[in-house]
């Protein structure tokens, strides 16, 4: 990998011989485990300024209509986020000269608040070809990390690590971008709706206007109680279908009337059967709403272009020939991309030796890539399957994994929350969602905690479970994979980024950071971890206790505004005015722990919340607890779907009711 400077610049062709579509991840991490970023990108002309607000993309407006831009979305690292972007170079406007890849952060944090900024930039196999990192961040709260631009047909990319103090409008601002802080309603209803009561579609106004950013003014201006206002997005002319939070009453005489659906579920028996329909159901979605094939494929390093698939196809491979589950084609520009699918469902588990003879099938024919779609979340350091890869041929093929959690979440942020280009395409996302949660499907996400996790649950019970034991790792493996499909389901259903925390540094080798976290989980049976959400006003932590069989969410808030401290407990409590009577309020003082009690005893007693020595409230721990399941289970059922209840509960709850500084819109 190319390392950069700060003002070099190199020719990507120089680095790879496909560059034509490329990714490009902005990292950072913070030893907090609160500090985050968004990425934005502009496409400027020859004069360094945008045609028009639509070449303007952030997180309410993530993807360009002709592919060549599309935001990918965070991924949790080992030690921070990852924020990744789609650039298909080849369908970039010929008008366009440079883009430019930025940041910002909001709520008045800078930069200089984050660790280990750095971008880099992989060709469309996953091959990293250039890295720049940068340390002189320090009061800016918005920074450009790098750029694309054109040289003689060629495309190169300068690295300048340059921040504005005056944030993403600031940066907008310079580059022609024009700015209304106002809010505004982002929504309105259409009449067009599909034949189901409950798939009515709404879409947001359609004149054109300025992008809507959300200024720190707005945001401090509110009161604590006060709900957070919806900012102006970005306008443009082509109007997006988002389906109603609420459905439209049903027509239907009892409940034992079901709707009729484009993807009935309830006679699949068989795993066969569960796969074969699973995969012909994602693939004929995807191929027909290029919104969201394109959002699953961008990331594999597919072009921008013309989409088709297959499924059961026989391909030769000496004396048997193999049949893949599925077949995905995309054609730009005459040339095609094309991955082999490969598909479990119900929780059974990838073969290596399938998934080996898929990539070697895939590099002989020339295709780019193998995807394997399952139950499993994939994790850093940790692959579900492991191939060898004949470095004797020229032809690379990459393998790439999706989970069925991601594939619902995509849809889910698709038709709730960004919208797609048509109510067709809304209905349709809306009948995928529906067939992959579907209790037949088998495609419900991540589905138990493993063959060691019984065992380890004895060996705490009997204190028996000493550290190094490999099983203690492979629990904490399962339940990184439980905590990244919880973000996945949470931020589908807010519309707001979910990430699990990570606190280690750097560097830090994945396989090390399990042992050790197994290791603190043979000595005190606990299960921690964190999840920061976007419009909250802190970290959701999760702990599972193994030898009590408790589940506690909790989360940490700085005291309420006021003169008193009597003010601040008063206030508080009238924030959790909806919040069950059986959360845990404590108080924290610095240098240990303060008073702590039940809403139902500290409701008529506020005082009860304050210091009996005076010591200075430096805030409140929230906290529910809940009895977990007892046996594997599945999403439906046990362990995982007692977590499930527990983080649902306590954000709908509780969280939800809390203030936060600034909540960023959703389009």
């Amino acid at each position: 990998m190319h390392e950069m400077a700060k003002g070099s610049n190199v020719g990507l062709a120089a680095l790879s011989d496909d560059a034509g579509a490329v990714v490009v991840s902005l990292c950072w991490s913070s030893a907090s485990g609160d500090g985050d970023a968004d990425v934005s990108v502009l496409l400027l002309d020859d004069n360094g300024k945008v045609r028009d607000d639509a070449d303007f993309f952030f997180y309410n407006n993530p993807a360009a209509q002709d592919g060549s831009v599309q935001l990918l979305g965070k991924q949790p690292t080992d030690n921070g986020s990852e924020d990744r972007i789609s650039l298909d170079l080849t369908a970039v406007p010929q008008d366009v000269q440079r883009i430019v890849v930025a940041a910002s952060q909001y709520g008045g944090s800078t930069f200089g608040d984050l660790d280990d900024l750095r971008v880099t930039v992989t060709d469309r196999t996953g091959e990293a070809l250039l890295g720049f990192s940068i340390s002189d961040a320090s009061v800016e709260s918005a920074f450009i990390f790098g750029e694309l631009y054109r040289r003689a047909e060629e495309w190169k990319f300068r690295a300048i690590g340059q921040g504005y103090e005056t944030g993403l409008a600031g940066l907008a601002t310079d580059f022609g971008i024009a700015v209304d802080d106002e809010s505004a309603d982002a929504a309105e209803e259409v009449a067009a709706a599909p034949p189901e009561p409950e798939s009515a579609v709404q879409a947001p106004s359609a004149a054109a206007g300025p992008v809507g950013i959300p200024s720190q003014a707005d945001a401090t201006s509110r009161t604590p109680d006060a709900p957070a206002a919806r900012a102006r997005g970005p306008r443009t002319a082509k109007k997006k279908v988002t389906l109603p939070k609420a459905p439209k009453q049903s027509l239907a005489e009892n409940d034992s009337w079901k709707h009729a659906r484009l993807f009935p579920a309830p006679s699949l028996k068989s795993d066969k059967e569960r796969e074969l329909r699973a995969t012909s159901v994602l693939l004929s979605v995807m191929t027909e709403v290029p919104e969201f094939g394109r959002r699953l494929t961008a990331g594999f390093g597919a072009p921008a272009g013309r989409m088709q698939s297959f499924v059961e196809v026989t391909l030769p491979h000496g004396d048997a020939p193999k049949r893949p589950d599925g077949v995905i084609r995309v054609e730009r520009a005459g040339k095609l991309w094309t991955a082999l699918i490969e598909t479990k469902t119900n929780g059974n588990p990838l073969k290596a030796d399938q998934v080996q003879n898929y990539m070697d099938i895939a590099a002989r024919r020339g295709y780019e890539a193998v995807i394997t779609l399952s139950n499993d979340v994939a994790l850093e350091g940790s692959p579900l399957v492991d191939i060898k890869t004949d470095g004797r041929r020229k032809h690379k093929v990459t393998l790439w994994h999706l989970s069925w959690a991601e594939v619902a979440h995509q849809a889910q942020m698709l038709i709730r929350h960004e919208g797609v280009g048509n109510g067709a395409h809304a209905w349709l996302l809306h009948e995928l969602l529906h067939y992959l949660q579907h209790e037949n499907s088998g495609c419900h996400g991540f589905q138990n905690m493993g063959p060691a996790w019984v065992p380890v649950r004895n060996g705490i019970d009997t204190e028996t479970l000493c550290q190094g034991d490999q099983r203690a790792v492979e629990v904490v493996e399962s339940w990184e994979q439980l905590i990244r499909q919880v973000c996945l389901r949470l931020g589908g259903e807010l519309g707001q980024k979910a990430l699990p925390v990570q606190r280690a540094k750097r560097g830090t080798d994945p396989h090390s950071r399990r042992v050790a976290l197994a290791d603190r989980l043979c000595e005190d049976g606990r299960l921690t971890a964190e999840l920061r959400i976007d419009g909250t006003p802190g970290v959701l932590a999760i702990v599972a206790d193994l030898r009590t069989g408790k589940l506690r969410t909790s989360i940490d808030i700085e005291p309420p505004e006021g003169s008193y401290p009597l003010t601040s407990a008063k206030r508080l409590l009238r924030l959790l005015n909806e919040a069950p009577a059986d959360l845990h309020v404590e108080t924290l003082v610095e240098g240990g722990n303060g008073p702590r009690g039940t809403l139902e005893r500290l409701r008529p007693e506020p005082a009860d919340l304050l210091p009996k020595d005076g010591s200075r409230i430096a805030g409140f721990r929230l906290s529910l607890f809940k009895g977990m399941g007892a046996t594997r289970g599945s999403a439906e059922s046990g362990f995982i779907r007692s977590v499930d209840d527990a983080v649902d509960r306590f954000h709908a709850n509780v969280v939800a009711h809390l203030p936060t500084l600034e909540r960023r819109p959703a389009s």
